[in-house]
């Protein structure tokens, strides 16, 4: 899929929305700044100054589009950056270039460290020889999920369920609540009717075959070490080779190639977006006598 076309998931009212909360988040009184900077019209240019690959572009769009600027992208989404690249350039009035900087950067920069992390991990299970899905999970930051989700496909993983209602999934406390493996897959079952896929968290070879005997579409074998994850999986598979498996628990980019095997279907990894570093960028503003060199630089 094109980088470019992920944007069209993105609906205009709710980044809208999403542009609005952040900037009353960091502006929710007086702007005195604004004193300093004045309304002149000004340019400022988009520097990334650490390598990584480009997402978030919606996301900082948005932000300076509620602030009656322009912004003019060199690099399509999901670029490869390298210090020191210049990315874009942002035209508006100056004190609205000021105020939006730091909330449209900090979309950036995180949305940018997600699709770095969940490329390298999407390279370092391709060399493995594996051809299952690598995807996030809901351990995302409040506020922040659909641009981590997002940067999660830049980056080519998977989003995984966006939310409680993109797929049921039955973990232990449920387990525990409904009494049984059993219990709780056919309550599942009934609340998400044919609609809605239903997985199933195990810990055990015990617990996958008890789950996929009584309807799961998916067992999650989770916190299995890979010298135990594998042979679980393929004993799944051999029984009820339609269930899909996924593995999760204590994956790292460190040790992501040990879980790729040919009975794993999905690799969740939390930390593509908990553990993230971000990309680096800086807003500068700039003199009109430099907007043409900018220009051409910009389009090398």
């Amino acid at each position: 899929m094109d980088k470019e076309d992920l944007a069209l998931l993105l609906p205009p009212r709710t980044l809208e929305a999403l542009a609005d909360s952040w900037l009353r988040e960091d502006c929710p009184g007086f702007d005195y700044a604004a004193l300093v900077a004045k309304a002149a019209p000004s340019q400022a240019v988009l520097w990334a100054k650490s390598p990584g690959v480009l997402a978030g572009r919606p996301f900082f769009d948005a932000v300076f589009s509620r602030l009656d600027c322009q912004v003019t992208w060199f690099f399509p989404e999901g670029s490869r950056l390298v210090p020191v690249a210049r990315v874009a350039e942002v035209r508006g009035p100056a004190h609205h270039l000021l105020l939006g900087e730091r909330v449209a950067l900090n979309a950036l920069a995180r949305c940018s460290g997600v699709a770095s992390a969940a490329a390298a991990a999407v390279e370092m299970a391709r060399a493995t020889g594996w051809a299952g899905h690598v995807a996030g999970t809901r351990k995302t930051t409040p506020g922040f999920r659909l641009a981590e989700k997002y940067g999660l496909l830049v980056g080519g993983a998977a989003a995984h369920r966006y939310d409680l209602g993109g797929l049921v999934m039955v973990k232990d406390n449920h387990v525990m609540a409904a009494g049984g493996v059993e219990e709780a897959v056919q309550r599942a079952r009934r609340a998400g009717d044919f609609a809605l896929k239903l997985e199933v968290e195990c810990s055990s070879l015990q617990e996958a075959l008890k789950a996929a005997q009584a309807g799961a579409d998916l067992v999650l074998l989770d916190n299995l070490s890979p010298e135990t994850l594998h042979p679980t999986a393929a004993a799944v598979k051999a029984k009820f080779p339609r269930v899909g498996v996924e593995a999760s628990g204590g994956i790292t980019l460190n040790n992501l190639p040990q879980f790729c095997g040919p009975h794993i279907d999905v690799i969740s990894v939390g930390a593509l977006t908990q553990a993230v570093s971000v990309v680096d960028f800086s807003l500068k503003l700039f003199a009109e006598s430099e907007s043409l060199k900018s220009s051409e630089l910009g389009s090398q």
